[in-house]
């Protein structure tokens, strides 16, 4: 059997240096040891030991081969009737090394005929009685079967430790990717959310400001002033927003708060309806229950809602009128922005349709992140439309 990877170039040469260290062993204790009633060490004697030792060079790629070949060198040397003893370990070293590669049922075979082989080389020595020479044998081929079996579970459990450790960086590197694409995600909606709130406002402004120039030059002061406000506002909260894309100069993790970030949310709820009321949609505040700080995330979250929220209502109803009502309960913060539709000369043109919308969709996508629900569509029985949200404020929120 020929093993399906070839092993390094370092164990080749380790395996070498085994063989031929075998071989001389033998070769110098032959020489030396010549027990009476035995022939002599001759050039054939030689031959058949090298037989036996030298293919040990190749055990790792050819094992079945290898120890074929030297348990038949084995064989011919106790057959032709020279000192057995010489040449034993050749043969249990090919066994060890089939052991290491194959289970013991398929390494079995293996084992009986290099048992059998030392059986039959313990017994011509003459020396001990086939009960004794059988005890040895097994003993010997039970250590060689025991450090093979370890050696082979050793590799298997390193090989799976392997594969393990491979697929766990598959798997980092599409989780990776994944929060790679979440963050674009995220960066996507916060950037529709702002582009199409301020440029919303300052379109309308810059609008009054153009009609009511020469008429209102007061008038048109205020909006201009509205609309230089609110594109700083605008800078502000983009470039805040684009720091999370910036790698700084020494690899590390850019900020996690940006600075545009980090004071928007219900706070500014104010500045946010004034800004809106200046546009030309009064906006009123309404809070029932004892109002607290939210985590950040859902802050931030109640706070886009909000803002896409009267951005629609400039957008799709203006003049009109709006309120935001907050009510804050044990767990839940329930947060309704109506208004009360467009006027009549405006009518249909404008018309909202449920659930449509990239503005709608990431409404919607928010509140769901932080476990909250959201509902918007036309109030019944009226011109107006709902936008109705909730977000817990337990542990959910976190």
């Amino acid at each position: 059997m020929r093993n399906v990877a070839a092993p390094p170039v370092r164990r080749q040469v380790i395996d070498a240096v085994i063989a031929l260290s075998v071989a001389g062993v033998t070769l110098a204790f032959a020489r030396q040891y010549h027990p009476d009633g035995w022939p002599r060490f001759d050039r054939s004697a030689v031959l058949l030991s090298l037989v036996v030792s030298l293919p040990l060079a190749l055990r790792r790629r050819f094992t079945w081969t290898v120890l074929l070949v030297s348990t038949a060198g084995l064989t011919a040397y106790t057959a032709v009737g020279y000192q057995p003893s010489i040449n034993a370990w050749g043969p249990v070293l090919a066994f060890y090394t089939l052991a290491t590669v194959l289970p013991l049922r398929r390494a079995a075979p293996g084992a009986l005929l290099v048992g059998g082989v030392q059986e039959y080389a313990v017994v011509a020595a003459h020396v001990v009685s086939i009960w004794t020479a059988t005890g040895q044998t097994l003993v010997v081929m039970g250590l060689a079967w025991a450090f093979g079996t370890n050696v082979r579970r050793v590799r298997e459990r390193n090989d799976r430790l392997t594969e393990l450790t491979r697929r766990l960086q598959v798997e980092q590197a599409a989780r990776a990717r994944h929060a790679v694409t979440e963050e674009r995600l995220r960066i996507a909606r916060e950037l529709h959310d702002v582009v199409a709130h301020h440029l919303s406002v300052i379109s309308i402004q810059s609008g009054l400001a153009r009609y009511v120039f020469d008429s209102a030059p007061d008038t048109a002061r205020t909006a201009l002033d509205t609309v230089a406000d609110t594109a700083h506002r605008s800078l502000e909260e983009m470039r805040g927003l684009l720091q999370v894309l910036r790698v700084p100069p020494d690899g590390g993790d850019a900020s996690g708060t940006s600075t545009g970030e980090a004071g928007t949310g219900l706070a500014k709820l104010p500045e946010l309806t004034e800004r809106v009321s200046a546009s030309g949609v009064p906006v009123e505040i309404e809070t029932t229950g004892a109002a607290r700080p939210l985590p950040p995330g859902p802050d931030l979250c109640a706070y886009r809602i909000v803002q896409e929220a009267l951005t629609n209502t400039l957008k799709h109803a203006a003049p009109t009128r709006a309120r935001v009502s907050l009510a804050y309960s044990a767990d839940l913060l329930t947060v309704h922005v109506t208004d009360e539709g467009p006027s009549p000369a405006r009518g249909a043109a404008t018309e909202r349709v449920p659930g449509s919308g990239q503005g709608l969709v990431g409404m919607r996508e928010r509140a769901h992140l932080y476990g909250g629900t959201f509902e918007a569509g036309p109030q019944q029985g009226t011109a107006g439309y709902e936008v109705c949200f909730t977000l817990p404020l337990g542990p959910a929120a976190q």
